[in-house]
């Protein structure tokens, strides 16, 4: 899991979501609809397929700051060289816990708001043939259309009474209100493989975009929206490490590297504007028994950009 410290991802929480004063007029729902295009736009970096970004933990260590955390899980492949359609499918889940400052200018109240967001996307894409090197290695062009289904749920548990007896109001979408997304889009990848005895070599540079928009939710006058849009550069070598086998196969050593750059509204929403990762593991092969797993890697990996560092382990595996 990468981790990058409270101090690094300022701007998200004091622009993008914030941590904000609740005075006896912010029940409005303006207020709460900067907040729920907000809590959506976390989704943003869950519905794009992202080594980066895959697993973020934006923490604190006092009451007063927030803890942010992104995850995301999935995968995709061409069926056959024969019929080229391409399927991708991609899980992703964030939590943003935000301390809400409540103030009626002579009692102050700080209370925790808990928003959490679930979302599946998917895609369906062709790949195009460009090019065919002498060594065996595929040039392809992949145009994919993608699609997100997502909820949004907000659980205030303490401190709802008091807003309440304070206010006069009761804020739905803070306690326990809701917001389903949908969202659509694509992507256009150039995918360049190489797969021998020698080495492997996998190349992706990808753009993508989904514009995500609540459909229903708890409070009818309350809906949220986000864009999701980035480049990411993605590069991978696998080869065998000296002559060690496992399996009756070689053991592989993996090299990896990759680059997202965030455009539009997700620019500068964490921090920073891009995200670079480089990584390196080791890689089974299974495939010369009868099991569903062909491949499994293991690699740890660095994260870094403008003033941020962090560190992940990330398992995968191949069918």
């Amino acid at each position: 899991m990468a981790r990058i410290p409270f101090s690094h991802a300022r701007t998200l929480l004091l622009s993008g979501i914030g941590l904000v004063s609740l005075m006896a007029q912010a029940n409005d729902d303006s207020l709460i609809q900067q907040r729920a295009n907000a809590v959506v736009s976390l989704m943003s970096f869950t519905v794009v397929p992202d080594i980066t970004a895959s697993n973020l933990d934006i923490g604190s260590g006092t009451n007063e700051q927030a803890a942010l955390t992104i995850t995301q899980l999935g995968g995709g492949a061409t069926m056959s060289e024969g019929f080229p359609i391409y399927l991708e499918g991609t899980l992703g889940y964030s939590r943003y816990d935000p301390q809400f400052v409540f103030t009626d200018g002579t009692e102050t109240r700080t209370i925790p708001v808990k928003w959490n967001s679930l979302s599946a996307t998917g895609g369906i894409g062709w790949d195009f043939g460009l090019h065919r090197d002498r060594w065996g290695g595929n040039l392809v062009l992949r145009p994919i259309a993608n699609f997100t289904l997502g909820t949004v749920a907000s659980d205030l548990r303490i401190g709802a009474a008091f807003i309440s007896h304070k206010t006069g109001k009761n804020l739905d979408f803070l306690d326990g209100g809701t917001l389903n997304v949908y969202g659509l889009g694509g992507s256009l990848m150039l995918d360049y493989e190489l797969f021998s005895k020698a080495q492997d070599i996998d190349a992706e540079l990808r753009y993508s975009y989904q514009h995500l928009q609540s459909f229903t939710g708890t409070a009818d006058s309350i809906a949220g929206q986000a864009e999701a849009e980035n480049l990411g550069l993605y590069l991978r070598r696998r080869a065998p490490l000296f002559s060690w086998t496992l399996l009756d196969r070689p053991v592989r050593y993996v090299m990896e590297g990759a680059r997202t750059e965030y455009l539009g509204a997700q620019r500068g929403l964490l921090g920073f504007n891009s995200l670079n990762s480089l990584g390196l593991g080791l890689e089974l092969d299974s495939s010369k028994y009868k099991v569903f797993v062909t491949r499994t890697r293991l690699v740890a990996r660095y994260m870094f950009s403008h003033n941020t560092n962090g560190y992940s382990i990330g398992l995968a595996m191949s069918f």
